[in-house]
């Protein structure tokens, strides 16, 4: 039995971390020293490990309490997964490795390696650290051109550029010049993933979480999401009440950063549970509904504008992941999970 500092200093975490599983009731030992200490068992470590791996995976606290107890949080599939990651970067550096030593056989000889060797060296290398490959399957990298088409490479560097011009000369989000970039970005974006809602969510979830990796500086990120939220909050105020836009305006303040991991969450789902049956998916609709109500409110007016609105002008939804199959299948979440509910999932849409 282990004290909760010894496994905090074994796990390389902290008591306060541990503290908090306990709290949420992710992890609770069973068992409490005579002082009244938590004692953590084999079966509490290997729940860790459960929880630990789903974490690196990307889920959130909330994610991972209901992957646990479902068969894809079991502690088979779990290690399956992490073996099957594992099997991909050993694949990698051992790849790597074998060119390293080649080369270094050559230098030890004295002779310079030629231009093809040293440019294998470089793709392997870069293979090693390419961040899409760890969140897009071979087929899905194909179908995004600002992975592998040099043209739309070097238009994304250019509004990256942009993007700093505009910081550097104190042009604020609001400003014409900044809304009329943010609609280039969101045209360029639209373009480069086919438009595809899944491909979108996936896209905007590995840059939130992989700034330095793509290149995205912090302060162009945090400008482009501004811009493009003035955009959006202009085209909005056509269809709204005033009231409901600055309502909105609070809502992407204090909350606007839960919608990208909830629809990359969403999205994954859709895959893995078409039916809508699963509690994941429940939970994962009343998240939805419960941003959804913080930022558009519930008079009912209001939400049959939001609804047309974003049924009918196609900029509401660029760059979101949203699409139609996503309202549908949020629909048939609502039907699955609380037949009442089916006319706030329409709301929703």
């Amino acid at each position: 039995m282990l004290k909760v500092g010894e496994l905090a200093a074994l796990a390389n975490l902290t008591v306060r971390t541990l503290h908090h599983y306990d709290s949420i009731g992710l992890l609770r030992p069973q068992a409490r020293s005579d002082a009244g200490y938590r004692l953590y068992d084999r079966d509490d470590v290997a729940r860790l490990h459960r929880i630990q791996a789903l974490r690196a995976f990307g889920l959130s606290l909330s994610d991972i309490a209901l992957t646990l107890d479902s068969p894809a949080g079991s502690p088979l599939a779990i290690v399956d997964r992490q073996l099957a990651a594992l099997e991909v970067r050993m694949a990698e550096a051992t790849r790597l490795r074998d060119q390293l030593l080649r080369v270094r056989a050559q230098l030890v000889r004295g002779s310079a390696p030629d231009l093809s060797t040293w440019l294998t060296t470089l793709e392997n290398t870069m293979d090693m650290t390419n961040v899409y490959e760890r969140y897009f399957t071979k087929e899905e990298l194909d179908r995004l051109p600002l992975v592998s088409n040099d043209a739309a490479k070097a238009q994304w560097q250019g509004m990256v550029e942009q993007a700093r011009g505009l910081i550097d000369s104190q042009v604020p989000p609001d400003a014409d010049a900044a809304r009329a970039f943010a609609l280039r970005w969101l045209q360029a974006f639209a373009r480069d993933t086919g438009n595809d809602p899944a491909l979108t969510a996936k896209l905007n979830m590995m840059v939130e979480r992989e700034l330095d990796a793509v290149g995205m500086p912090a302060s162009v990120m945090q400008y482009v999401h501004a811009a493009i939220g003035e955009l959006k909050l202009e085209t909005w105020a056509k269809y709204v009440r005033p009231e409901v836009v600055e309502r909105m305006r609070r809502h992407y303040a204090t909350r606007g950063h839960e919608w990208t991991p909830l629809i990359a969450q969403m999205q994954a789902e859709m895959q893995a549970d078409p039916d809508a049956t699963g509690p994941r998916a429940g939970a994962l609709a009343r998240q939805w509904m419960d941003l959804f109500h913080d930022m558009v409110g519930r008079d009912q007016q209001d939400i049959d504008a939001f609804r047309a609105a974003s049924a009918t002008d196609p900029l509401l939804r660029m760059g979101s992941g949203i699409g139609g199959e996503s309202i549908d299948w949020l629909r048939k979440v609502m039907q699955a999970q609380r037949p009442s509910a089916v006319k706030d999932g329409n709301d929703a849409a």
